[in-house]
């Protein structure tokens, strides 16, 4: 067995090459069908409309204005 890619055969190369081919496909299938899937959860959330501003601190002293 041969240990560095520097000296592997042209059969070895190959290998890695369709190795690597099927993993980047089968990572972008996946990606491509979490992507799909998470857009109809999105369309059914609900909006949150903003309100008056708060002023929010960690005292309990009363506000003058």
């Amino acid at each position: 067995m041969n240990h560095s890619i520097y000296s592997a055969d042209r059969s070895t190369h190959l290998k890695i090459v369709v190795v690597a081919l099927v993993a980047g496909i089968a990572l972008a299938g996946f990606g491509i069908s979490a992507r799909i899937g998470s857009d109809e959860t999105w369309a059914s959330t609900r909006v949150i409309k903003a309100g008056a501003p708060v002023a929010v601190t960690n005292s309990n002293a009363s506000v003058v204005q």
